[in-house]
């Protein structure tokens, strides 16, 4: 079967390419990585060398290109059943399809306001109330998660719904959006991943610069 490839971008800012890199690096699906920064205010014109559109992650496999991070993991979980990257039970994986998906499609004020730079120094930052109400409504769904399936991952083991929140849990610690216990548990699980200390480590040595992501 031919290799999988994924092209990421900058790993200190690239969130959406965080999500689909964590979870086959801990799932332990081999990948190659092939990283195009951001290195141009609108993302990089190389980009279209790969990506029909123009942004990252993407997934090449064999003649094969998917793009998109949710779309990435559906593709993957597909190819490699047995890393368990959903839940089996049906309705615990119609649950996690649902909160995975509401990340990919919701929290605005949160993207914007507090973008993801792992590089910079943690503080508490002051956010809108919209922000207030998107933190509030991730610690929800986190509680909820945890307390039904015990944790330490939101369906007990990892799934495509921790790769999902995996970016929020660094915005969280970041800009001390939260003193709330679930949010330093659920933190210190993620945290601790040897995939999450790899892309961390590799994020913190980038000298590229993406000046609208440095609030």
């Amino acid at each position: 079967m031919a290799e999988f490839e994924l092209f990421i971008g900058n790993k200190n800012y690239s969130t959406w390419s965080f999500r689909p890199w964590i979870a086959m690096r801990h799932k332990g699906i081999a990948f190659k990585e092939t990283l195009v920064p951001f290195d141009f205010e609108n993302g990089n014109p190389k980009f279209r060398d790969f990506s029909p559109s123009m942004k990252v992650p993407v997934l090449k496999h064999g003649d094969l290109t998917v793009w998109d991070s949710l779309a990435i993991l559906e593709y993957v979980a597909d190819c490699e059943p047995e890393t368990g990257l959903w839940p089996a039970d049906p309705r615990k994986r119609a649950r996690a399809r649902s909160i995975s998906a509401e990340m990919h499609s919701g929290f605005p004020a949160l993207r914007a306001e507090c973008p993801m730079n792992m590089r910079r120094p943690a503080g508490q930052r002051s956010v809108s109330e919209a922000v207030k109400a998107e933190v509030a409504r991730i610690l929800q769904i986190w509680d909820e998660c945890l307390e039904a399936s015990g944790g330490p991952f939101l369906f007990g083991d990892f799934t495509i719904a921790d790769a999902m929140y995996a970016p929020v849990v660094s915005r969280f610690d970041t800009y001390g959006l939260s003193d709330a216990s679930v949010a330093a548990r659920y933190s210190q699980t993620l945290r601790g991943l040897d995939a999450w200390q790899a892309w961390e480590a590799d994020a913190l040595k980038e000298t590229w610069v993406v000046a609208v992501d440095e609030v």
